[in-house]
């Protein structure tokens, strides 16, 4: 296999890093949104306004999302069974999923009911100076843990965007924390807005529609959230890098003439499965067969650690049987360079 490039990890590397990055993100956005859901609701106290009510219960419904996370990945660590034979990697997967449920049920659906509620019954917000405090003080906690789980997904997403890391992580809980760190802070922005424009006018409604929109950017957050999760308890194949290397490691050794396709699934963030139909010599005997195979499967695993179960089909390669519109042929064929 190639070596990676100076200063640069593989993609195996890049697995592994993102996995261990994505528990201290959770931890580093737990602890944050405890503290800021607790001033919230003592400003909301203060105050009366909508806007810090919705910011509240949206805090809160980030900490018990983030503790949905951290039990999803201790539950994922449970040794295999007789029913589950591949292991519980996707559990990772279901919990990201009820996030995306509880951000659209206890935060969006909330935020927009008290918003509606507002705009037609608007009240006066009391100690605005109160929540312009607690919001400038959100705004620091939240920047904070930002910066953490920013800091964590670089090791994995290279030169790629955020957005472009977002929907081709293998692991949950980075995106799930970089969405709501990035959803909590345009809140405290629309919450902030609703609350001075409320103060000036002397208009109730301002600061419901701070809560409305507050509502709509979660729900639209969820939204998000919960394509991507379900894409992954689905089946997502490796990433194109990972896949590549399954191949160059396949090719480098005497034993296999050429790929006829390879298929891949992430049994969990953690977790391939790897099953290839490679083309092999026609007088090869069986007892050489075996060993060829085993050998393709030790090249596997140190290139790519987290192919944990690998089945390598041999066979005789037919030109005229090769369907280029198959995705396990295409996988094979993939331009380097793409």
């Amino acid at each position: 296999m190639p070596a990676d490039p100076p200063g640069g990890a593989g993609p195996a590397d890049r697995a592994k890093a993102q996995s261990r990055g994505g528990g201290r993100a959770v931890l580093a956005a737990l602890g944050a949104n405890l503290g800021i859901a607790a001033t919230k609701f003592l400003a909301f106290a203060i105050t009366g306004s909508a806007s810090m009510l919705a910011e509240s219960v949206h805090s809160l419904a980030d900490c018990g999302n983030q503790v949905l996370l951290l039990v999803g990945r201790r539950r994922s660590q449970r040794a295999e069974t007789e029913q589950h034979q591949f292991g519980f990697g996707t559990e990772r997967y279901f919990y990201g999923f009820i996030v995306a449920v509880v951000l659209f049920t206890v935060g969006a659906l909330f935020s927009v009911y008290e918003g509606v509620h507002r705009i037609a019954h608007p009240e006066r917000v009391d100690s605005p100076v109160v929540a312009f405090a607690v919001l400038g003080v959100a705004i620091v906690l939240e920047s904070f843990s930002l910066r953490t789980a920013i800091a964590a997904s670089n090791p994995t997403r290279g030169q790629h965007g955020l957005g472009h890391f977002i929907r081709h992580a293998k692991a949950p809980e980075l995106p799930t924390v970089l969405l709501e760190d990035m959803a909590a802070l345009a809140g405290l922005v629309f919450a902030l807005t609703g609350v001075a424009l409320s103060a000036i006018t002397h208009r109730g409604e301002w600061d419901g529609a701070g809560s409305l929109a507050i509502g709509c950017l979660l729900g639209v957050v969820a939204v998000i959230l919960a394509i991507e999760m379900k894409s992954l308890l689905i089946g997502e194949s490796a990433s194109a890098e990972v896949e590549r290397a399954i191949v160059t490691a396949l090719e480098d050794g005497p034993e296999v003439q050429r790929i006829i396709h390879l298929r891949t699934l992430h049994l969990g963030p953690d977790a391939l499965l790897v099953a290839a139909k490679i083309a092999i010599r026609g007088e090869a005997t069986g007892g050489s067969i075996a060993s060829g195979i085993d050998a393709a499967e030790r090249r596997i695993r140190a290139a790519v650690p987290i192919a944990k179960t690998i089945y390598l089909e041999p066979d005789l390669y037919r030109e005229a049987g090769a369907d280029e519109d198959d995705p396990a042929v295409r996988a094979v064929l993939r331009d380097p360079d793409e």
